[in-house]
């Protein structure tokens, strides 16, 4: 089974293209679901307005991902009025859509993490329960850590914690891969406004 990592981003662009980044994640996760195709959302970033985002990044598991891939990879435009700004003329915005094979990352090597217990505490200070049940996951090669403590089990938080490691090492890998692309995506500044892959029109009430 081919698993791929796929990033939408709004660059640098207003809230409308953060707008789009929400309308095209819900038309990949509609479209995996009618070709059957594992879609797991891994990092949302928040927008300036509800139901927005300046990116996202999802990971997707299933077999002839290049055709699903390649269908959406590159710059999405949406023909729309902005909904934000009621006398602005502009109605073209912008998405791009990046894909990372996952097996160009580092591997997950569990012997690479280390776990701490200790209690899971309450608002003002009371404790949630005596026993040491909140749980954070050390990635020793990168310093990175994450907590866990909303479940009541230890071995529940030491699961949750260790997918929140997974998904942030994941993220980091991302950036860097970026990176390197950074004359595709100008480090996310622009975008490309020519030869979209895909435009969708949308008439607001």
């Amino acid at each position: 089974m081919e698993e791929k990592i796929m990033q939408i981003t709004s660059g640098k662009g207003p809230a409308e293209c953060e707008r789009v980044v929400a309308k095209v994640l819900t038309k990949i996760q509609k479209q995996a679901q009618q070709e059957k195709l594992a879609l797991e959302v891994v990092e949302l970033v928040d927008g300036k307005h509800d139901n927005t985002f300046l990116s996202a990044l999802i990971r997707i598991k299933g077999n002839e991902l290049e055709t699903f891939c390649n269908e959406w990879k590159g710059t999405i435009q949406w023909i729309a009025p902005s909904p934000f700004r009621k006398f602005h003329k502009r109605k073209n915005w912008f998405a791009g859509v990046n894909v990372f094979d996952v097996s160009g990352f580092a591997k997950w090597n569990e012997k690479d993490v280390t776990y701490q217990t200790m209690r899971a505490s309450g608002p003002g200070g009371q404790h949630v329960n005596k026993t040491e049940s909140a749980v954070r996951a050390i990635h020793l090669p990168t310093g990175i850590s994450v907590t866990a403590s909303t479940e009541r089990s230890q071995m529940m938080n030491k699961k949750e914690a260790t997918e929140r490691l997974k998904n942030k090492l994941l993220s980091l890998q991302i950036e860097e891969s970026n990176k390197i692309i950074q004359n595709q995506w100008m480090e996310h500044n622009t975008l490309a406004r020519g030869n979209a892959v895909k435009v969708f029109k949308e008439i607001l009430d």
